[in-house]
């Protein structure tokens, strides 16, 4: 598909305050795109802002958690009053919990998919109808790979992306009609605070998120559905063909990594 300018375009990016969150809000503000920056810490959201604007790009601050519906609903008007119309949303904001099964309840199950699937649903809900107005628009979501690969003890994070992912195709294929794209992003393991507590295996290193912000800007550019990154199909694949080898793969190359201390 041929490459489209970003340039002018307004974005509302949530989680933005650090990791892929601040390396996405950084590529999208150097291809000319107005960003609508959103997280809870306000003072890491304004830094972020004001490197942008110090390097010529255009940004707004919006404090908002994406468990409240208000909140949400506030930030969506705000960057409509703002600029007059959403472009792209990337409804980046989450939270890794992980719990093994053996210690699984359903507190850390609710906190996953309260962040991670209720969160980006809230978002792409709340900005649903200004695209749907405009006949166009880009919903943006951050599943994981572990939602292709599941591993060892990520169960609820595991469970919060999958549920992401699935709601994320249907409304890829509904919303086409509308003018709506929808493009799903499966990370890898990203260098980012959230992974600090943890090494990882060789065969799948962290990379940087400014590596993985510059793959999304190219996915919008050509509004791609689906972007796996690093990409690891082999092992999708194999374990599709035979869980059982995959799973013992996943286990004697420690794909679930260990303490970092």
């Amino acid at each position: 598909m041929a490459k489209r300018s970003l340039a002018g375009q307004a974005a509302i990016l949530t989680g933005a305050s650090g990791g892929i969150g601040e390396a996405l809000a950084h590529a999208l503000a150097a291809q000319g795109v107005r960003v609508a920056l959103s997280a809870r810490r306000v003072s890491r959201l304004e830094q972020v802002a004001a490197d942008i604007t110090s390097a010529g790009g255009e940004a707004l601050t919006i404090a908002a958690d994406v468990t409240d519906d208000a909140q949400v609903e506030a930030l969506v008007q705000r960057v409509v009053e703002t600029w007059g119309r959403i472009d792209i949303v990337i409804a980046n904001a989450g939270i890794y919990v992980q719990t093994p099964s053996a210690e699984l309840d359903l507190a850390s199950l609710q906190q996953a998919m309260e962040i991670n699937y209720f969160g980006a649903m809230r978002t792409a809900l709340a900005v649903l109808p200004q695209m749907q107005q405009q006949g166009n628009g880009h919903l943006v979501f951050m599943a994981s790979l572990g939602a292709k690969i599941p591993i060892p003890g990520d169960g609820p994070y595991v469970a919060s992306k999958a549920a992401l992912s699935g709601i994320a195709q249907v409304m890829r294929q509904d919303l086409a009609k509308e003018g709506i794209s929808v493009t799903i992003i499966y990370p890898g393991r990203i260098d980012t605070p959230m992974l600090d507590h943890l090494r990882t295996s060789w065969i799948s290193p962290k990379v940087s998120p400014e590596k993985l912000a510059q793959k999304i800007i190219n996915g919008l550019e050509r509004r791609q559905r689906r972007i796996i990154y690093p990409f690891t199909g082999y092992l999708y694949v194999l374990r599709e063909l035979s869980p059982a080898v995959g799973d013992w793969l996943i286990r004697v190359l420690r794909l679930q990594g260990w303490p970092a201390s």
